[in-house]
């Protein structure tokens, strides 16, 4: 881009188009581990025992182009290979791999991540910048401004930013620090959707708000467009400081999905009332279990309501630490339909840049998390029945818990390497299995 740049081909201070570029490939590893029963009763959600391995890779090409004084239009070609553990099944809000899809295989698959607008209408303050950037063009920015953006594109593209932790091409590898896990914001298999939202700046502050399509069926890749009666809202208020001169943030977020869901205690209710309606026999959509005995929510879905509140800090501490907390609630009655399998979750933790022991651009970082459910999900897995991802047959539910430990190496520009550990206590919110022991390596090219 700079070589362009000298010769005046761009303009690196006020961009028309851009064109970026990234890579990245993760492999993971996970020993056997001690397990009391798995997939019992032909309940299919477990998360196998045995030693496994598992990756992704990515590439992702991004391009924007402003169109018209105020218009940006941006388009990210991706694709993916990927082999997950126990396809994709067995963990619930601490997935070890956040670039793992629900749809993707061995073989590589390209589709169309983002093509969106973005129009900013400035109304003055402070003058600011953007640099250039992935999916940012380089331009004089207004401090009192209203952004509005529509079309393909991630609900985290816009929703609960996290300096710290939410870049996990460069941070942590677990998706319990992607967001919030008990956040199921309305999102394909692949992990997007289609929607408009809205930001409005004004100094220090920043409100968002978003309607973004849900998919047909949970966690699957159709999209629902009849966004008047099934969508997936959210509100967000930001407020930006300086504690002790130092930079931070705070976030509260809420969201409302309308989606075609199933509850966990109608499910009960309906195999007891007709025990004939259980997961084996289901006709509709459903998650391929073969018990019996179990209850199942093909059985009960119809038009619900998911709520959930959540708040998002970050803080440096020096120009080298920074620290991050995130926690939500969600109402825990209604089945996983985009995200993770967790109704209330909470992660904290840390990055610390290398400067301390003189490798200014690496980063170490630490993390915990932990994710928790409701009563009436816990009643419905101990019964035998499976959500999206988990459902061992039985549960003695205790909170699932992980520490993610990462050193990021950065060798030469353009260039990082990052090795990973996490360990996974109760998998799936089951005490009887486990804890997991994950090892990671990601390698990273920014083009």
């Amino acid at each position: 881009m700079q070589a362009l740049a000298d010769q005046g081909w761009h303009d690196l201070d006020d961009e028309r188009w851009n064109a970026y570029a990234q890579a990245t490939y993760i492999s993971s590893w996970k020993p056997a581990f001690a397990a009391a029963y798995t997939n019992l009763n032909g309940t299919p959600h477990s998360l196998s025992p045995n030693a496994e391995r598992s990756f992704t890779g990515t590439f992702t090409a991004y391009f924007g182009l402003k169109a018209w004084p105020g218009g940006e239009i941006y388009l990210a070609p991706e694709m993916i290979s990927e082999l997950p553990l126990s396809d994709l099944k067995g963990l619930g809000g601490g997935i070890q791999n956040f670039e793992l899809q629900k749809t993707g295989s061995v073989s590589a698959t390209w589709y169309k991540s983002r093509f969106y607008l973005k129009q900013t209408f400035g109304f003055g303050g402070d003058d600011g910048r953007n640099e250039s950037a992935p999916l940012q063009l380089a331009g004089a920015l207004d401090s009192h401004r209203l952004v509005v953006t529509f079309g393909n594109l991630s609900v985290l593209d816009i929703f609960d930013k996290n300096r710290f932790s939410a870049d996990l091409r460069q941070q942590f590898l677990n998706m319990a620090f992607l967001s919030h896990a008990a956040y199921d914001f309305a999102a394909d298999a692949r992990g997007y959707s289609v929607g408009l939202a809205g930001e409005y700046y004004l100094g220090a502050w920043t409100l968002r708000l978003g309607r973004f399509a849900t998919p047909q069926n949970p966690n699957d890749l159709p999209l629902d467009f009849n966004v008047f009666n099934h969508y997936g809202d959210q509100l967000e208020i930001e407020h930006r400081h300086t504690l002790y001169g130092q930079e931070g943030a705070v976030r509260l977020l809420a969201y409302r999905n309308r989606e075609i869901m199933g509850r966990w205690d109608a499910a009960i209710a309906a195999l007891k009332d007709d025990p004939s309606k259980n997961a084996a026999a289901c006709g509709g959509f459903h998650y391929d279990s073969t018990n019996a005995g179990a209850p199942d929510l093909c059985w009960v879905r119809r038009p619900n309501v998911k709520t959930g509140i959540g708040i998002n800090i970050e803080q440096r501490l020096t120009g080298a630490i920074g620290i991050f907390l995130r926690g939500m609630v969600s109402d825990g009655q209604t089945e996983v339909y985009s995200y993770t399998s967790a109704d209330r979750s909470l992660s904290l933790g840390a990055a610390v840049d290398g400067e301390y022991w003189g490798r200014a651009r690496d980063t170490v970082g630490v993390g915990f998390a932990s994710s928790w459910l409701s009563a009436s999900h816990v009643d419905y897995l101990r019964l035998g029945g499976v959500d999206g991802f988990i459902g061992d047959g039985t549960i003695r539910y205790r909170p699932e818990q992980l520490v993610d430990v990462y050193y990021k190496f950065h060798p030469w520009p353009s260039v990082w390497l990052t090795a990973d550990y996490q360990h996974i206590a109760n998998p799936a919110y089951n005490a009887d299995r486990g804890p997991v022991d994950v090892y990671g390596l990601r390698a990273h090219f920014e083009f």
